[in-house]
């Protein structure tokens, strides 16, 4: 795909992002630029997948973390559907460890929520000029950690994709039972995650976990443009 040429006269946009008030800013900002649209909207995975199933854009714009599921299984679907589209992933952490799971899964960018209006439309350009967008202090650490490798004491780092949402969703409260349905996992199930995470982390009990997991979100946490 050459995300030189646009669909129609206009890039068009898709925006998947479970905040409304975030995501009306954006399509606001969008919408300034006389070369791009917005072509549609979701605040789900599901109903993203449908939208790219039946709409063509030249780029996604998509949060990290999403009503049932992450921005991160959403990449996933998209290429096990087969589906070819630029995405740009929005995140309120400034955590290298999240960059460098999205570029693997596929993302052709990676900006967070306290950038500047200003910052976020040069990474919405260069992903559809067909470039890979980090910014230069991310960029940094990611080339930085090319020769780094996991060690015991790096536990985040050993978590698996599905261990590390299961560990932000404990960190916003959801209780086993909150994170079974929304990532419709057997209850069994998320507790053997618990278990394999707090072994990673060094943590030796539930309120260990709980306390921990509540300070990896909140360190994430940042104002939105």
């Amino acid at each position: 795909m050459n995300t030189l040429h646009k669909s129609a006269d206009k890039f068009r946009v898709i925006l998947v992002e479970d905040h409304p008030m975030f995501r009306e800013q954006l399509a606001h900002l969008i919408a300034k630029e006389t070369d791009m649209s917005v072509c549609g909207e979701a605040d789900n995975a599901r109903d993203a997948l449908d939208l790219l199933e039946s709409k063509h854009a030249d780029i996604v714009i998509v949060d990290l973390t999403l009503k049932g599921t992450s921005g991160l299984e959403l990449l996933k679907d998209l290429k096990a559907r087969g589906i070819r589209v630029p995405v740009l992933v929005l995140s309120m952490h400034d955590e290298l460890l999240y960059a460098e799971r999205v570029l693997r899964a596929g993302a052709r960018g990676y900006i967070t929520k306290h950038e500047t209006a200003k910052e976020v439309m040069a990474a919405i350009r260069k992903v559809l000029a067909g470039e890979i967008y980090l910014g230069t202090r991310m960029a940094a650490r990611v080339f930085e950690s090319f020769s780094a490798h996991p060690t015991s004491d790096d536990g985040f780092a050993l978590l698996t994709d599905r261990e590390l949402e299961v560990f932000e969703l404990i960190g916003h409260g959801r209780s086993t039972r909150d994170i079974s349905g929304l990532l419709h996992l057997g209850m069994s199930t998320v507790d053997t995650y618990r278990t394999r995470i707090k072994a990673k982390l060094h943590l030796e009990n539930a309120s260990q976990l709980y306390h921990e997991a509540i300070r990896w979100v909140s360190a994430g946490q940042n104002t939105p443009i």
